[in-house]
């Protein structure tokens, strides 16, 4: 209050001076320029970060249920059902995905007292990547992708050794042989058209709507205030150890996602999370194949 006072002092004195030919110095003329508080207010705004335990939480509230989807519905329902238990698994772990899309709307929706889209798309970082030295928006960015594709790759294969030591040392880690989508590549499908359906809600929400709205929409903006400039570093780890339903694969998933949250945090920009995460959707091709009988 007793800032508004002032700056509302100031005004005053400056309109009286005005009209009276006075001139005010050039710091005081700044000071009195109203205009300039609402940016500072809505910056300040957006800089308010999580806390360790709303940031668990958030992560726990997906995490959680995509373990007990994997590791408990999965192997009740496998036995009972003429579904491929591959087909089962996959369905079981796109319902935790769509799972991730409603906590990150409920989260958004409660921190920002509604969905409207301007507030939503500019507190995800839904925008051109931007410049992080001048906070311009720039096309030319998303060629980052690139280095940051390339560096998840180089993780992957650096990691492979890893997740064999990982396994070794806790031998009932092992993946089971339906969790491995290699497995449907079977001429028993061809023709089943409807796997395609299948497969572009888990591109959408893997991809889009799930893992990426919710770790680098939601999350990621608003850990600096623990991790600091290592947030993204953090936001990997989470995104590595959130695949309790690979947990065979903790050390590659971990290796490999450094580039989802690196390129989305240096550049402000969602979409090259989006981008760099989304290149895994090649095997949609596979799944054409298979169904239009073109392979195995």
């Amino acid at each position: 209050m007793r800032v508004i006072r002032a700056v509302y002092h100031l005004r005053q004195i400056w309109d009286m001076r005005t009209m009276c030919g006075i001139r005010l110095p050039a710091t005081l003329k700044y000071m009195a320029n109203t205009q300039t508080l609402p940016a500072r207010v809505e910056g300040a705004a957006d800089t308010k970060q999580y806390s360790l335990t709303k940031i668990l939480a958030i992560w726990a509230s997906v995490t959680v249920p995509m373990g007990v989807l994997a590791w408990v519905v999965g192997p009740a329902i496998i036995p009972h059902t003429s579904l491929h238990p591959g087909l089962v698994h996959w369905m079981l772990m796109v319902v935790g995905m769509i799972w991730q899309f409603v906590i990150s709307l409920a989260v958004l929706r409660h921190e920002l007292g509604g969905l409207h889209w301007p507030s939503l798309k500019k507190r995800i970082w839904l925008n051109l990547p931007r410049d992080p030295r001048t906070g311009k928006p720039r096309k030319i960015l998303f060629l980052w992708a690139v280095p940051a594709i390339a560096a998840n790759v180089l993780g992957g294969f650096l990691a492979i050794r890893l997740d064999a030591a990982w396994t070794n040392w806790l031998p009932g880690l092992d993946e089971p042989s339906y969790a491995n989508l290699q497995v449907l590549a079977d001429p028993h499908f061809q023709g089943q058209w409807w796997i395609l359906g299948l497969t572009l809600t888990s591109l959408l929400f893997n991809y889009l709507l799930g893992e990426e709205l919710l770790f680098r929409g939601v999350l990621l903006p608003k850990m600096a205030g623990v991790f600091g400039r290592w947030d993204w570093v953090a936001n990997t780890v989470l995104f590595g150890l959130y695949h309790v339903h690979k947990i065979w694969a903790w050390p590659s998933m971990i290796t490999s996602s450094f580039g989802y949250a690196w390129a989305a945090k240096r550049y402000r920009s969602m979409w090259l999370g989006v981008i760099v995460h989304g290149i895994e959707g090649y095997f949609i091709v596979l799944v054409v194949a298979i169904l239009a009988g073109w392979y195995p």
